[in-house]
């Protein structure tokens, strides 16, 4: 049977010395310490607060929480007899489970939702950066950061701080933006209601949301970045990407690699500065301008009301809205397709 030491806090908040409790909602109400060296995850869960982990501990973890009244009770501060009623709703566990650490506050099964005494139960968490975590809030924001080896997180109705990270990262928002830098090797965030924000971020690299712009700088790797309702711009991008939108315009500078690129409802401007193995960029609803290297042998397939290029050592057929065919030898595919708008290559 696998070690089980998890701490009540609700028995342990009248024992003398068992914690330290404050008034003072910016402090924290509780801090517990573990120094096992057999530690090596963290799981934290809680209904209606936020969730920071920082990986900068040397040694051991420390657990601290928080408890803060909702903003619509009428209330800013609370005292001790107040907090202690309202934390009568919540089973509240801090300890340890074999090698996990184990922070988590769930409202009572039994116990109906009362405004006037919700509460937000956080946690902050310090722990070594070789910790695996599984994050979990159903009303507040995360921030993690510093960590390596496998992560997963996920809030219903926050944002999303993700920073210096290394190895498996997944995380999920469905109602909040996302922050992400600094981070390596299998990064998959996903949001329902907010924007991206990506830099220096090196792997293979999924960024998605469904109502929110994206914005990408520095990235190299095997990127897909896709948004059903805002922009995309990025700048000094390397390797393979993959990018779209549904609902806005694509900007681009300094690509070095593959692009693929689409949108429904506006204009793509790429910069490109080194080609990869092929270039495709269309437009349902705008123009394609593209500025690229033309040193190289490329297979052309442009189509646009208006295409605008340059032609030397061309083999193929050119029309005002349609170039096909080979320039300097062939190699690369370009393909660039404007349906309501102009294509221009280097011009």
């Amino acid at each position: 049977m696998r070690n089980r030491k998890l701490l009540l806090l609700m028995f342990t908040l009248f024992t003398a010395g068992a914690v330290s409790a404050q008034v003072d909602s910016d402090k924290p109400y509780v801090t517990k310490k573990f120094n096992s060296a057999n530690l090596k995850e963290l799981n934290v869960e809680t209904s209606g607060g936020s969730i920071t982990v920082d990986g900068g501990q040397n040694s051991g973890f420390q657990v601290e929480m928080y408890v803060r009244p909702n903003n619509w009770n009428g209330k800013s501060d609370l005292n001790k007899e107040e907090i202690e009623d309202r934390l009568e709703d919540y089973d509240i566990l801090i300890g340890t489970e074999g090698d996990r650490v184990v922070a988590t506050a769930k409202r009572k099964n039994n116990v109906k939702w009362n405004d006037k005494k919700s509460i937000s139960i956080g946690f902050k968490v310090s722990a070594p950066r070789n910790t695996q975590t599984y994050l979990k809030t159903s009303g507040g924001s995360i921030h993690i950061a510093s960590l390596s080896g496998e992560q997963n997180f996920e809030t219903s109705g926050g944002s999303l701080k993700v920073n210096d990270l290394d190895g498996i990262i997944r995380g999920r928002t469905s109602g909040g933006s996302i922050d992400v830098m600094n981070c390596r090797k299998d990064i998959d965030l996903h949001t329902s209601g907010g924007s991206i924000k990506a830099t220096e971020l090196t792997g293979k690299i999924q960024l998605k949301t469904s109502g929110g712009s994206i914005a990408l700088n520095g990235l190299e790797g095997d990127i897909e970045a896709r948004t059903s309702g805002g922009s995309v711009k990025g700048e000094d991008i390397k390797g393979t990407l993959n990018t779209g939108t549904s609902g806005g315009s694509v900007r681009l500078a300094n690509v070095s690699g593959s692009l693929r690129a689409s949108t429904s409802a506006g204009s793509i401007e790429v910069e490109i500065a080194k080609l990869g193995e092929y270039v495709d960029l269309s437009s349902s609803a705008g123009s394609v301008r593209v500025t690229m290297p033309m040193d190289k042998g490329v297979d052309l397939d442009l189509k646009g009301n208006k295409v605008n290029i340059a032609l030397k050592n061309f083999d193929g057929e050119a029309a005002k809205d349609r170039v096909r065919g080979k320039m300097n030898g062939g190699g690369i595919p370009v393909t660039l397709s404007a349906s309501s708008g102009s294509v221009s290559v280097n011009q």
